[in-house]
C-alpha cells in the first residue's frame, strides 16, 4: 500500500485526475479511430487539396473558438456537467458523418465532433490546477499527456486495420460506430463516476490563495469577467510564450493535413502502415513524458520547452528525405520527440495564470493562438500546391523563428 501511495504521489495522481484520465482514454480512442485518416478519406470522397486544407483549418479554428467557451462553461457549470455536454455534442457529429457519405459532411460535422477535445481542454487543465500543488503541475500534465497518447496510438492502429480489411467506406463506417459507442460509454462513466447520486461534484476545486497580481481583483465575480480582462491579466512571460507558440504551431500546422498524403501517395504506405507510423510517434512521446515532467518540476521548465521547439522544427526537415517506410518511421520518431517538453510548456501557462480565472485563461490563450494559426492550414494548402518540399521548408522556417523567439525572450530570463 505504501508503495502504491509513493507511486501515486510521484505521478501526481488524485481521484479527480485519475477519473479524468479514464474519460480521456475512452473519448480519445473513439476520435482517433478515424480522424487521422480524414484527409485521405476526403480525397477518396472527391474532395481536393483546398477542401483538405479547409478541413484542417476548421480543426484549428474550432479548437480556438471553442476553447474560451469551454473555459467559461467550466467556470460556470463545473467540470462534470461541462464534460457531459461536450460528449453529447461530439456524438451528434459522429452520427452526421456516419449517415451522410460526402466530404461536406466532414466539414459540417467538424463543428460537432471536435467539441469534446476542443471544449474540454480548459477543463482538463482546470482539473490539474485545482487538484494538485504548484510543484506537481508539470507531472500532472505529463501523466495526462502520456495517457492521451494511448488512444492516439491504439486508434490509428485499429482504424488502419479496419480500412485495410473493409476498404475506405466500410472501414470508416465501422470506425465511426465504435467511436459513437465509446462516446456513449464516456458519458455513462462521467455521469456515474464523477458525481455519485446524492453527493456533490467530485471535481470541486481546492482552496486557492489569491495571486496577488496587480490589475486583477480576486473579488470580481468570475462569471462576469470579460475576455479582454482575462487577456489583460496575461503576464509578460505568458505573452512572449504565446508569440513563440504561435510560430511553432505554424510549423506544425502547415504540413499537418498533408503528411498522410505524403506517406500514402508519395511513399507507397498503406493505411495500416500509417497507423504503425503514428504508433511510433506516440510511443516515443509517452516514453518522454514522465521523466521529463519530473525533471521540469525539479529543475525548471524553460530548457525543456526550448528542446521541444527544436524538435517541432526538425520534423518537416526529416520529411524531405522520408520517401520510404523506414525513413518515415525515423521522421515520426522525431515527431514524437516534439512532445518532449509539452508538459513543461503547459505548466508554464498554469504558473502564469491568475488562479481565480484559470480555465478562462487557458481558453483565452488557445483562442488567440489557434485563431491565428488557422491561417497556417490555408498557407499549407497553397505551399503544397506548389510542391511538398515548399510546404516542408516553409514549416521549418516558422519553427526556427518560434524557437529563436522563445530563446531570446523567455529562456534567457532568469528564474521560473
Amino acid at each position: 500500500m505504501n508503495t502504491w501511495r509513493r507511486v501515486a504521489e510521484f505521478l501526481a495522481l488524485r481521484r479527480n485526475t485519475s477519473l479524468l484520465l479514464v474519460a480521456l482514454v475512452l473519448a480519445g480512442t473513439g476520435e482517433k479511430l478515424w480522424l487521422c485518416f480524414a484527409p485521405k478519406y476526403i480525397e477518396t470522397l472527391g474532395g481536393g487539396i483546398l477542401v483538405i486544407g479547409l478541413f484542417d483549418a476548421l480543426q484549428t479554428f474550432l479548437g480556438a473558438v471553442y476553447a474560451y467557451p469551454g473555459g467559461w462553461l467550466t467556470d460556470r457549470w463545473g467540470q462534470r456537467r461541462s464534460l457531459l455536454l461536450f460528449s453529447a455534442i461530439s456524438i451528434g457529429g459522429y452520427v452526421l458523418v456516419l449517415l451522410w457519405h460526402h466530404w461536406l459532411a466532414l466539414l459540417v460535422g467538424a463543428f460537432l465532433f471536435l467539441a469534446w477535445s476542443a471544449l474540454a481542454l480548459p477543463t482538463t487543465f482546470s482539473v490539474v490546477a485545482t487538484s494538485l500543488k504548484a510543484h506537481q503541475h508539470a507531472m500532472g500534465i505529463g501523466v495526462q499527456s502520456m495517457v492521451r497518447r494511448v488512444p492516439m496510438m491504439l486508434g490509428p492502429l485499429i482504424g488502419g486495420w479496419l480500412i485495410k480489411t473493409f476498404g475506405w467506406a466500410e472501414g470508416i463506417k465501422w470506425a465511426l460506430l465504435f467511436c459513437i459507442g465509446l462516446g456513449l460509454l464516456t458519458s455513462v462513466f462521467q455521469w456515474f463516476m464523477f458525481e455519485p447520486p446524492g453527493r456533490s461534484v467530485d471535481f470541486s476545486p481546492l482552496p486557492v490563495p489569491s495571486s496577488g497580481r496587480s490589475g486583477m481583483n480576486s473579488a470580481l465575480p468570475p462569471a462576469r469577467t470579460s475576455f479582454f480582462t482575462i487577456f489583460k491579466s496575461f503576464t509578460p512571460t505568458l505573452r512572449e510564450l504565446l508569440v513563440s507558440d504561435i510560430l511553432i504551431r505554424f510549423c506544425e500546422r502547415i504540413p499537418y493535413a498533408f503528411v498522410i498524403l505524403w506517406a500514402m501517395n508519395n511513399s507507397g504506405v498503406s493505411a495500416q502502415q500509417f497507423g504503425c507510423l503514428v504508433a511510433f510517434e506516440m510511443v516515443t512521446a509517452m516514453v518522454c513524458y514522465i521523466p521529463v515532467a519530473h525533471l521540469a518540476d525539479k529543475y525548471g521548465r524553460r530548457p525543456f520547452v526550448l528542446v521541444t521547439f527544436v524538435f517541432f522544427t526538425l520534423f518537416p526537415v526529416t520529411l524531405l528525405w522520408a520517401t520510404n517506410f523506414a525513413w518515415l518511421a525515423l521522421a515520426f520518431v522525431v515527431r514524437g520527440l516534439k512532445e518532449f517538453g509539452e508538459p513543461a510548456r503547459k505548466a508554464l501557462i498554469i504558473g502564469e495564470a491568475v488562479p481565480e480565472f484559470r480555465a478562462r485563461t487557458y481558453g483565452a490563450y488557445y483562442l488567440i493562438r489557434d485563431c491565428v494559426v488557422t491561417t497556417g492550414s490555408f498557407l499549407g494548402a497553397w505551399l503544397w500546391s506548389i510542391s511538398p518540399q515548399a510546404n516542408f521548408i516553409g514549416a521549418a522556417t516558422c519553427g526556427a523563428l518560434g524557437t529563436i523567439w522563445f530563446w531570446r525572450f523567455i529562456y534567457r530570463k532568469r528564474g521560473e
